[in-house]
Formats: C-alpha cells, sequence, structure tokens
C-alpha cells in the first residue's frame, strides 16, 4: 500500500484487487519453482502440473492488464514485475516444447519474450540500485537467445547479443560482482555458437540469407508407387551431446542442436496476438504428434543416461521407434583380448563427474578393469526388444559395429568416421562434420569443397539437384535385392528416410573425396549397406561429381573413381 495511506482509506474492491494479485502472484511462483521438482523423464507425470501452472499464470497476466491502474496506484506495480511474469511465461513455453518436442511453442515463447523487449519493460531496472533485478534481465536475455537461435533468427540474435553484452558492461561497471566472468563467457558462448557453420550462404547485397534445416514440406522424397516399406514411426529420441571442448550454448552442443532441427519440422507460425498471449491451453494435446518427442542430454552421467533410456523404452507405443544420438568422446579397450564381446571394444564417454577417489578415478588404479564411465554397445542390447535406430558421432563409433541383434527387432547403427584428414579436421570443435551431413548435407558438401561461402543463387540450384541426386538414392535403397530388411523396415518414417538417404550421400560423397584415403574416415553402418547398390553406385558418383563442378570444385574428387582403390 502507498504512502501514509492506511487500509480502511482504500475502498473495499480495491482493497480485494490486490489481495487477489498477492494470491495469484505467490500461487504462480509456487507452481513454477515446483516445475524443477518434476522428473525430466517419462510423458505422464508432468502433463497436469504444467497445466495447473498454466492456467494460474494466465489469469495473473489477464489480471494485471485488467486492474493496472489499480494495481500501480494501490500495490505500486513496477514495470520490471510485469516482465517478470511474462518473462516467466516465456520460460513455460519454451520448458513445454522442451517436453513435448512441438515447435509451435517455441513460437510462443518468442511472442512473450519479443513483447518484454519491444515494451521496455526491463528499462527502469538499470536505474535501481539491485543486482539481482539486473541479474534476472540478464538471464531474459540468455533465454531470449537460445529461443531464437531455435527458430533460426540469426539477424536478431546478433542484435540481442550486442544488447546483452552492453547489459553485462554496464553491470559489471556499477556492481563489483563476482559473476563477470560467467557472463563473459556466456557472451563468448554464443559468438561461438553463432559462428560455427562452416559456410555462409550471402545474398546479393552480401547479407547472410538464413536456410532452414527442419523437414519441410516436399523435402523429403516420396515413397514410389506400391513400394512395400515399414509402418513404423519415430515417436521418441535420446540427444546425448558428450563431446569435449565442443561449441556450446546453454547446455545445447552444436552437434545436439543440430541434430534436434533435423528431426523437427518446420515450425507453423502461429498468428499470436498479443491479445490472446497466455490463454493457450496445453492439456489440448494436438490431434497428431507434428515431431518425435526428444530427449535433450548434455553431459549425462551413465546412470542419467540409463533412466531416460528406460523410461524412453517403457512408454514406446506399438509400431514405434526409439531413436539414440550419440554425439561423444571415445572410449578405447585398454587391453585386446582372444574373446571380443560386446564390452570389449569400448564405446563412447558418459560424464565422469562422480566417482572420482582421492582425486584420481578407479579406473587408473585398474587398467584391467572396464571404463566404468563408458557407454558399452552391450549396454543397449536389452532396448533391442523394441524397433531400435542408433546413431554414433564419435573416434570411436566402430565399437557400435559389433552389434547382435537377439532378438529380431528393426535394428539399425549409423556410425561416423573415427578419422578425419588433418586439413579437415576443424580445431576449433565447431561439431563434428558427420553431424553435419545428417543435419545439411548441402552445408557439409560446401564445406569439404573448400567453400567459406555460396551465393544464393547457386544455393539454390545445388539444393534443387540435391532433391533429385536423393531421390535416386530412396530407389537404390528400395529396390535393392541384397539390402537388410532393417533399413526398410525404418523407411516408412520420413524422418528415419531423411537420414538414411542424407548417411549415403555423406558416404558416397566422402569415398569420392581425394582427401579421405583411409577405410577409418568413411562412415559405416550396422547391418552392412550393400556398397554396389548404394555408397559406391556409379550413378550416385556422377551425381557427386555434377554437384562438385556446380560448387567449381570437382577437382578434389575422384573422377574415375573406381580406379582409385
Amino acid at each position: 500500500m502507498t504512502g501514509a495511506e492506511t487500509e480502511d482509506d482504500i475502498p473495499l474492491g480495491e482493497r480485494k484487487t490486490v489481495t487477489d494479485f498477492c494470491y495469484l502472484l505467490d500461487k504462480s511462483k509456487q507452481l513454477f519453482n515446483g516445475l524443477r521438482d518434476l522428473p525430466q523423464y517419462g510423458h505422464k507425470q508432468w502433463q497436469s502440473y504444467f497445466g495447473r501452472t498454466f492456467d494460474v499464470y494466465t489469469k495473473l497476466w489477464k489480471f494485471q492488464q485488467q486492474h493496472r491502474q489499480v494495481l500501480d496506484t494501490r500495490y505500486g506495480l513496477k514495470r520490471w514485475q510485469i516482465g517478470e511474469v511474462a518473462s516467466k511465461i516465456g520460460q513455460l513455453y519454451y520448458h513445454y516444447y522442451l517436453r513435448t518436442s512441438e515447435t509451435s511453442y517455441l513460437n510462443e515463447a518468442f511472442s512473450f519474450y519479443s513483447a518484454i523487449r519491444q515494451r521496455s519493460y526491463y528499462y527502469q531496472v538499470n536505474k535501481e540500485d539491485r543486482p539481482e533485478l539486473v541479474v534476472k534481465k540478464l538471464r531474459y536475455y540468455a533465454r531470449y537467445i537460445v529461443v531464437c537461435l531455435l527458430l533460426n533468427k540469426m539477424d536478431l540474435v546478433k542484435v540481442l547479443v550486442k544488447e546483452l553484452s552492453d547489459e553485462i558492461e554496464d553491470y559489471t561497471q556499477r556492481f563489483n560482482t563476482e559473476d563477470q566472468l560467467e557472463w563473459n563467457l556466456v557472451l563468448q558462448e554464443v559468438a561461438a555458437f553463432i559462428e560455427a557453420d562452416p559456410v555462409v550462404v550471402l545474398n546479393d547485397n552480401n547479407s547472410v540469407f538464413v536456410t532452414s534445416n527442419r523437414l519441410q514440406e516436399g523435402s523429403v522424397p516420396p515413397l514410389e508407387q506400391g513400394m512395400v516399406v515399414g509402418q513404423l514411426v519415430l515417436a521418441d529420441a535420446l540427444i546425448v551431446g558428450n563431446c569435449n571442448n565442443q561449441v556450446k550454448f546453454s547446455e545445447l552442443t552444436i552437434d545436439m542442436f543440430r541434430m534436434l532441427q533435423a528431426l523437427e519440422r518446420e515450425p507453423v507460425n502461429l498468428a499470436t496476438q498479443t491479445s490472446k498471449q497466455g490463454t493457450l491451453e496445453p492439456n489440448e494435446k494436438p490431434a497428431k504428434r507434428e515431431n518425435p518427442h526428444k530427449y535433450l542430454l548434455y553431459k549425462p552421467t551413465f546412470s542419467q543416461l540409463y533412466t531416460f533410456l528406460s523410461a524412453s523404452f517403457k512408454e514406446l507405443p506399438a509400431n514405434s521407434v526409439l531413436l539414440v544420438y550419440l554425439s561423444a568422446t571415445g572410449v578405447f579397450p585398454a587391453t585386446h583380448l582372444d574373446y571380443e564381446g560386446p564390452y570389449d571394444f569400448g564405446g563412447v564417454l558418459t560424464n565422469t563427474n562422480r566417482d572420482v577417489v582421492n582425486g584420481e578415478s578407479a579406473q587408473k588404479r585398474n587398467q584391467a578393469q572396464k571404463e566404468m564411465h563408458c557407454l558399452h554397445p552391450g549396454d543397449l542390447f536389452p532396448f533391442t526388444r523394441k524397433p531400435l535406430f542408433i546413431i554414433v558421432d564419435s573416434s570411436n563409433s566402430s565399437a557400435y559395429k559389433n552389434f547382435t541383434n537377439l532378438f529380431g527387432q528393426p535394428l539399425v547403427c549409423l556410425l561416423s568416421p573415427t578419422v578425419y584428414p588433418k586439413s579437415v579436421q576443424d580445431p576449433s570443435q565447431r561439431g563434428s562434420l558427420f553431424t553435419l551431413f545428417l543435419y545439411s548435407p548441402l552445408l557439409a558438401f560446401s564445406s569439404i569443397c573448400g567453400l567459406n561461402s555460396v551465393r544464393r543463387g547457386l544455393w539454390e540450384r545445388a539444393e534443387e539437384f540435391l532433391q533429385r541426386v536423393f531421390r535416386d538414392i530412396g530407389q537404390m535403397i528400395t529396390r535393392s535385392r541384397s539390402i537388410d530388411q532393417a533399413f526398410l523396415q525404418f523407411f516408412g518414417d520420413e524422418f528415419l528416410r531423411l537420414l538414411l538417404i542424407r548417411f549415403v550421400f555423406c558416404s558416397a560423397a566422402l569415398r569420392l573425396h581425394k582427401l579421405f584415403r583411409e577405410s577409418r574416415s568413411f562412415p559405416e553402418s550396422y547391418p552392412e549397406l550393400p556398397k554396389q547398390d548404394t555408397v559406391e553406385s556409379s550413378l550416385l558418383q556422377k551425381h557427386i561429381l555434377e554437384l562438385a563442378a556446380m560448387l567449381d570444385a570437382q577437382s578434389l574428387f575422384w573422377d574415375d573413381s573406381l580406379d582409385s582403390y
């Protein structure tokens, strides 16, 4: 209450308005904080809780709009407090996107974050001598940047990064705080993230043309009429990032960021009006799930990874596929044994921040034992009881060639090269070339052609040409007499079909490239693909040389490729 007024001076109706507002504000904070305690895995437990939280925030948002004048005079409502509510709603939508993988909720988060900036809700914060309020503003900027990155709004990202940089400078000059280094690191991380793509596409005026690599209408080669493929649907995906020193921002490595977009459709741009904000009923499930549900696991421990795998496996609907994507540092076996089983080839690293004894891990003390923080091929055997699609991007991906299909369910592993030529290896850890091929084949191909930029007109012609190449690759896979049935069983799902086609294109392109001489520099798969029908097909080789010629890089590829082995 303001000034020297006593409560008795305030009309009853206005007093009730303030009381109701305080109740909704407390309730919303309580529910929002409770979201942290919800399990991150499983679909069922969190749905109703999110619904209640949305409901209270919707009421709170409408309430402050309807009673703004009373709240201004009687409660002393500040603009940054309205900004806080809007920011929390933006966070809610973002977390709802993470839970459901439905990109329309990203647009909702964006509309709230955008309104905060347009209406300068946090403008007055810098005038108050309260560092914790400035931190709220900085965190809002960091979250807004993540949403813009995921929506490929790169021009806006650059503007926001500049604003954030100015805010951080102002904050560190005014308050002698201990978190200055942390905020500068945030700036460095996002700058590295923006610069991660090895090739830029330029408009005629040299401005950057932003390409989207989500699945779009018409971008997946259709199945031939009468073609019998499996009816399986990709329902769940675990995207794991545990590479040392890879570019990251907000618990998303660049590989995770690329793979999650490869598993999403282009978002429908909802014409969200400001008046409609906060009215979404998230309990209304979309009639058809647009995207497979994803779990994003940044540097998980073995037990966390196994918990998420088990939860995903348990809830997998009938006729559905679980995809596991592992982008992680390789773990190699200490010794080679006469008998080699599924735990003897090493695998990929999970997070090792625990189980350290006296400053050194148990592994160092006994080399004969297995690395306890390694995810071995054998660890995935129990989950092959249902259709499983595995992608391993690691220096020891070849460990997962040693798979056994124990239960006769569809099973495919796509495995990255384990060694790259020195001239191709990017020292700045700007993401793996293999994942880049699965995310944006033309970006990856332009990169191995040594290009830093491509003109938009040429890019669009090359994209169109690639569409025809992909249609041919699709026919090679479905018409092959000797291909393993597992590939065909996954081929009915659009996401998996596109990944398989891009994998074949990547394998063929690297085989023809003059710098890729070792067999370890080529991707592999379990089961093996029939090479003559796919990755070494003369038609596909001809296409790759034509594409290289379009980009004026044919000298980098073997023209008479069959003599080069």
